[in-house]
């Protein structure tokens, strides 16, 4: 009997295997867009140029079940993810839901979420999260990035301001006091901490960005795909593995049944 089911659930797959290729992979290679600059999603190796992170392994995995190559590709913003996507550019996109983000793609469930918190001057007085949104106080996102809409609907005392998140720049505004915290996912300002001196890291989180994969829009059988894919992936330990591998901190797995991606209010 165990034989029997085992023979059936094998046939079961293979079938689907090709009805999901067509679905994700109409041209025959599977092409994956994630926002470059985002290391959480993925990052380029300096020394071999090989594209490593949960979004570039999760993008591989997904090829090699449907049996087709892969090509990953790096977009400059969220919104590039997204046209790109919509525009059958690319397959499927790496990127953090956000209301305001919807209308042109399919969201997946959530896989992931990272971590976001303050970058603040060593001197500074705030000491905590619940300190940012205070009356006076000037704090910057980056342009169209998931903590700075988030801020932008919830913060109800601080001034948000968006910027353009270079290291140069983020170094002048904090220098002229033109900014009192920068926000961003935890990896990006451990790393801007290394290239910027006497800043301080916030401890916590304000929120976990729930981490997306997009398809296009209307193709129901490609995201059904996609979302049975992300189960199977976080029930093996397989997006776990991906994150302990990836080296970046603060990334959590995101539990299951999240199938409707939502910011936290």
């Amino acid at each position: 009997m165990r034989r029997t089911a085992g023979l059936a659930l094998t046939f079961l797959l293979a079938a689907a295997a090709p009805a999901s290729g067509e679905a994700l992979a109409p041209t025959g290679t599977l092409r994956a867009v994630y926002l470059a600059g985002n290391p959480a999603q993925a990052v380029r190796d300096r020394e071999t140029g090989a594209i490593r992170g949960v979004a570039a392994d999760l993008a591989r995995e997904l090829a090699k079940r449907l049996g087709v190559p892969v090509d990953i590709a790096p977009a400059a913003s969220p919104q590039a993810v997204i046209d790109r996507v919509a525009g059958a550019a690319a397959d499927i996109g790496f990127v953090a839901f956000a209301p305001s983000r919807t209308g042109t793609v399919e969201f997946s469930q959530t896989y992931m979420h990272v971590q976001q918190s303050f970058l603040v001057r060593a001197e500074s007085p705030i000491r905590a999260i619940a300190d940012i949104d205070r009356a006076g106080r000037k704090i910057a996102g980056s342009r169209n990035d998931s903590i700075t809409l988030y801020m932008q609907r919830k913060f109800t005392q601080a001034a948000v301001v968006e910027i353009d998140p270079s290291p140069a720049e983020i170094r002048r505004l904090f220098a002229a006091g033109e900014i009192d915290a920068f926000g961003a996912n935890r990896q990006r300002l451990t790393t801007l901490m290394g290239d910027i001196p006497g800043l301080r890291l916030l401890p916590g989180s304000l929120f976990g960005v729930p981490q997306t994969i997009v398809v296009g829009k209307g193709k129901a059988d490609a995201l059904a795909a996609v979302n049975r894919f992300l189960d199977e992936m976080r029930a093996s330990g397989f997006i776990a593995r991906a994150i302990e591998a990836s080296g970046i901190v603060g990334l959590d797995v995101a539990p299951g049944g999240s199938w409707q991606p939502r910011v936290p209010d």
